[in-house]
């Protein structure tokens, strides 16, 4: 089939030139990761560690998990937590735990129907609802709505693909993001996100969809070379982003089966969000010599500023797991090690990597 003709292809013809700009940023800082790396071992285990936790209660919560990054680390310690819901644990459980697995052995996971559906499986090896339909496709709609905290249905967000074609939707768009990855002809960052909306699209499983989409970027990623995922979380970042995340989806989506199909509003957040998992993976590197002196709680604080032009307290708040006593004390540290600089006075007080 001409590559014209092909509805995947179309979506990728005359896109915006902030597409090719951030495809450019972030593909200058994986050369760097990929060449420059001289962090030891023992700070890429905590690291690795810590993006467990942190990735598997983010995209847990997406989805209506309640459980924190704290009690997240309870659950892969082993420990009770009686206090919420079994189906949360049982689902960060799972996650955690085919997370880990991919991390370790993504070279050996190829895209094809099966492998994705062995992962299904496996996310929900430890949830009792999902266990007579894990690892299958769908039999009946499934429309994607908001919860809300009673665990009722709210509102409709977009209607995914009719059961009756889950299957031939399926093997359309995994057979072409198979062959463009390895044609390498498409910049493989516009496969995969021409993948990631198609199958978000499909919604192809009964449930599991968005966290699976989310296993599947770890490994799409890991093996277009992009080798900093176990390091720096990609679903922290979208969870902090939850609503722009759904709109761009959203926008994107609408427009399938058109004769205008669009997914650059998709395109431009799902680069973004790589963008900023690379800034902070480069960050990481400037941090081996602070290893010694810095908590784990204070490198994650010296890591954002260093990802960022310049940071409050309250910004640093926002976006780490950091509590703001710890960000105080982290920031004190830091300046009398002349790390940062502080910038104006008061309310309007920032902070800037030196």
């Amino acid at each position: 089939m001409d590559k014209n003709n092909n509805q995947f292809n179309k979506r990728l013809i005359k896109l915006d030139g902030k597409v090719w700009e951030f495809i450019a940023r972030i593909d200058e800082i994986k050369g760097k990761w990929s060449f420059g790396s001289k962090l030891t071992p023992s700070i890429l285990t905590t690291l690795h560690h810590s993006v467990l936790i942190t990735s598997s209660g983010a995209s847990t919560r997406i989805e209506g998990s309640q459980l924190s990054d704290e009690e997240v680390e309870r659950v892969m310690r082993g420990l009770s937590t009686t206090k919420f819901r079994d189906r949360d644990v049982q689902e960060v459980k799972g996650y955690l735990e085919l997370l880990s697995n991919i991390f370790d052995s993504f070279e050996t996971l190829p895209l094809r129907e099966g492998v994705i559906q062995h992962l299904h499986k496996a996310m929900l090896k430890y949830s009792e609802k999902d266990k007579l339909h894990s690892g299958k496709y769908k039999q009946e709609e499934n429309a994607v709505a908001i919860q809300k905290e009673n665990g009722e249905i709210g509102q409709i967000i977009f209607e995914t693909t009719q059961a009756w074609l889950t299957q031939k939707e399926m093997t359309e768009i995994v057979e072409w993001t198979y062959s463009e990855l390895e044609k390498k002809e498409i910049h493989p960052l516009l496969v995969i996100g021409n993948f990631l909306v198609e199958f978000l699209k499909i919604h192809p499983f009964k449930d599991g969809n968005g966290r699976l989409s989310r296993i599947l970027t770890n490994i799409l990623l890991l093996r277009a070379g992009y080798l900093y995922m176990p390091y720096v979380s990609h679903e922290q970042i979208i969870e902090k982003r939850k609503e722009e995340y759904y709109t761009t989806l959203r926008q994107s989506q609408g427009t399938f089966k058109t004769k205008n199909q669009s997914i650059e509003a998709w395109l431009l957040f799902f680069l973004s969000v790589v963008e900023e998992q690379s800034i902070r993976a480069i960050a990481l590197l400037e941090t081996e010599h602070l290893e010694d002196i810095l908590s784990q709680k204070q490198l994650e604080v010296w890591n954002y500023i260093g990802s960022v032009e310049d940071a409050s307290a309250g910004d640093i708040v926002k976006y780490t797991d950091v509590g703001r006593p710890t960000v105080n004390q982290s920031i004190e540290k830091l300046l009398r090690l002349n790390k940062i600089k502080r910038i104006g006075q008061g309310r309007a007080t920032r902070y800037k990597k030196i």
